[in-house]
């Protein structure tokens, strides 16, 4: 047994004061005569016993409540026997999750107001002159600095559900950085969560030694729950009046089937689509909803379904647009070229503007997502250069050379966009032997590659340096079409000129898919939708953004204005921790509208399972943890039970009190009790 506050028992000194009383009777005796005092002889024999052991009795009582009540005010305690058991704490840090999952149901209300409750229990377990962090998933500013024990209840109250949820690695280096420099020497952290699978991402965790960890888990009722996971479209090019395959993929995050669940597709708030699903327990389902009949533009989307009681995640928003054509610019040298004219041509949804090398508008070499430069022998400097500028913004460029040997437009361009520099024309037939399948200009060419398929062959073809990614190869590993990162567009760059002679590619059946995939793969189309605090950030396309633009996200609730910066790759949106709800805003520059783009919630959070015991543990690692489940027992009680052990100065202070009473009761009774003997 131990004590909180031995200079207390300095105090036991005045036990001598009872001992003292009982040994110097002081009370004065007064003469009484009696005509015989042979009685009086006999009776004082008879009670003597009896009034000594009264006596011993009431110093004993009086010995006793003086030294129990000494020992309360010492705070008596039994140290506990786990290794994290502390005396006394002066920082505490309390992370309360306040996720989606968090609204789950038991039998004490949501976790999230159970968890509120256990925060101030906690609290309520120390001293009034300790210190209080409080984390949450949304990592606000305001809870940087140390609380009182009021402060703190007073933000525990205003904690509402967050559409973020954190990692266990997250939390504890937040925690570290909140402490850095601060002076803070060691600390208890409280962890109050529902512990879903979902916040163990495999990492090891970083853990200060000096720190203790102490995990509160929330344990909800057992309740099914379906989610949206995702969607997308089977073709990623959207057309003015075409149809659209939309693909929803639902996901059952429970362990019992679902059946008939409804799922509805919605664009621009009309009903498009309409299904039901049949999932079974923990699986996946895949539907494919059609429709069609949409104009040019900006498109808003969201998929419903009806799941009650978890709903945050049966909706999924998504944002699309939808074009009426695709501009694409032929560069030629000094005649158009024939077999560009007929593959284009064929196709109303391309518009091409096909202008000679002389023509250029520089201005507007921005208003196209593909320029093809074709059979162009001579090139300035100041066209070179603007192509350069125009591929580093995001353009897709195709280059096919000219037929004759000249290669001083080809040197002066490869130049100016940092690409391999053409070396020789050779005049060799040589058959292309390699196709590569893994590049998005081949999806959806081959439903399977032929194992004898008959490739185009060169005659007379350009031999460049290997530097580029080759997506058709001739024999010797010679490049026939290469392709060229640079920042954030695209070169293509063909060996053979687009003739007869050099090749028989364009009479060859790739010819007509490859060009417009080149088309196709120009549009580089914004993602369907985000995830707040899991996507950091989003490419801006670069076309009409001036040096200094003014970007807002809003929609009819918010408006926001994002971190924009300017990178080596382009320029970027970063949207983490923007504090965006589901839901689609306008992404604008000034007056003008950008794009639209969609966020939903992160669906991690829609599992419902979670880590058990055994699995904590092995987590953190630490002698330094203890794992409390909240019962019928106080939480307030356990946490002082590890803190200080098994404390007795409630013991201490019932036991003064009763031995007060036995005086009492000695100093009434005992006297009566000796008469009837």
């Amino acid at each position: 047994m131990r004590f909180l506050h031995p200079e207390f028992l300095f105090a036991l000194i005045m036990v001598v004061i009872p001992v003292i009383i009982h040994l110097f009777n002081f009370r004065k005796y007064k003469k009484v005569y009696f005509s015989n005092v042979a009685l009086l002889k006999r009776v004082s024999q008879q009670t003597t016993g009896a009034r000594q052991l009264k006596r011993y009795l009431l110093l004993l009582c009086r010995v006793l409540t003086i030294v129990f009540l000494v020992f309360a005010f010492a705070r008596p305690y039994i140290p506990s026997s786990t290794p994290d058991s502390v005396v006394s704490q002066n920082v505490v840090s309390i992370y309360m999750d306040n996720s989606y999952s968090m609204e789950a149901l038991n039998r004490e209300g949501t976790l999230l107001d159970e968890a509120k409750r256990k925060a101030k229990e906690i609290v309520g377990a120390y001293a009034l002159n300790d210190r209080f962090q409080l984390i949450t998933n949304d990592f606000d500013g305001i809870h940087k600095r140390l609380m009182t024990r009021n402060d703190f209840t007073e933000a525990v109250d205003t904690i509402k559900i967050s559409s973020i949820s954190r990692s266990f690695k997250q939390i504890i280096n937040r925690q570290n950085l909140l402490f850095k420099g601060s002076g803070v020497q060691s600390t208890v952290t409280y962890l109050l969560s529902d512990f879903q699978n979902n916040m163990w991402d495999q990492d090891s965790i970083e853990k200060d030694p000096a720190s203790v960890f102490r995990l509160v888990q929330l344990k909800a009722n057992k309740q099914a729950n379906i989610s949206v996971d995702s969607v997308w479209f089977l073709s990623p090019l959207h057309k003015s009046g075409g149809v659209e395959q939309l693909i929803v993929r639902l996901k059952n995050n429970s362990d019992t089937q679902a059946d008939q669940v409804p799922l509805k597709v919605l664009v621009n708030e009309q009903q498009k689509a309409f299904a039901s699903v049949n999932i079974e327990a923990r699986g996946i389902s895949l539907d494919t909803l059609s429709f069609s009949g949409l104009s040019g533009g900006w498109e808003e989307g969201r998929v419903e379904i009806a799941d009650n009681p978890i709903t945050f995640d049966d909706q999924y928003y998504f944002s699309f647009y939808v074009r009426k054509e695709i501009p694409l610019l032929v560069i030629n040298d000094h005649q158009t070229n024939v077999y560009i004219e007929a593959v284009y041509g064929s196709e109303p949804f391309f518009n091409v503007n096909t202008i000679l090398e002389a023509n250029v508008d520089y201005s507007r070499l921005s208003e196209y997502p593909l320029i093809i430069l074709s059979g162009v022998e001579e090139m300035t400097v100041g066209l070179a250069q603007q192509l350069s500028q125009y591929v580093r913004n995001g353009g897709d460029l195709v280059v096919f050379p000219s037929e004759t040997n000249k290669l001083t437009g080809l040197q002066t361009l490869t130049t100016a966009l940092g690409i391999s520099r053409p070396l020789e024309v050779i005049s060799s037939r040589r058959k292309v032997n390699k196709i590569d399948m893994k590049n998005p200009l081949f999806k959806g060419v081959f439903k399977s590659l032929p194992r004898n398929i008959s490739l185009p062959f060169a005659l007379a073809y350009i031999r460049y340096p290997g530097n580029g990614r080759n997506l058709l190869e001739l024999e010797d590993q010679i490049p026939f079409l290469s392709q060229y990162k640079v920042r954030q567009g695209r070169v293509y760059l063909s060996a053979v000129a687009l003739n007869e002679k050099s090749s028989n590619l364009v009479r060859h059946s790739l010819f007509v898919p490859i060009m417009f995939q080149f088309a196709f793969n120009s549009l580089k189309d914004q993602a369907l939708s985000y995830t707040p605090g899991k996507d950091l950030y989003m490419e801006i396309n670069q076309t009409g953004l001036d040096a200094n633009p003014i970007l807002r996200l809003n929609n009819k609730d918010k408006e926001i204005i994002p971190d924009f910066r300017k990178t080596e790759t382009g320029r970027r949106m970063f949207i983490s921790d923007q504090g965006m709800k589901s839901g689609i805003y306008k992404l604008t520059n000034g007056d003008s509208l950008l794009a639209k783009v969609a966020f939903n919630d992160n669906r991690s959070e829609s599992d419902l399972s979670y880590l058990n015991d055994t699995e904590l543990k092995k987590i953190f690692k630490s002698e330094s943890f203890k794992l409390f489940e909240p019962g019928t027992k106080s939480l307030s009680s356990e946490i002082k039970a590890v803190n200080f052990g098994v404390q007795l100065w409630k013991l201490c202070l019932i036991l003064s009190l009763v031995s007060v009473a036995a005086e009492i009761l000695l100093l009434r009774y005992y006297r009566q009790m000796n008469i009837k003997d």
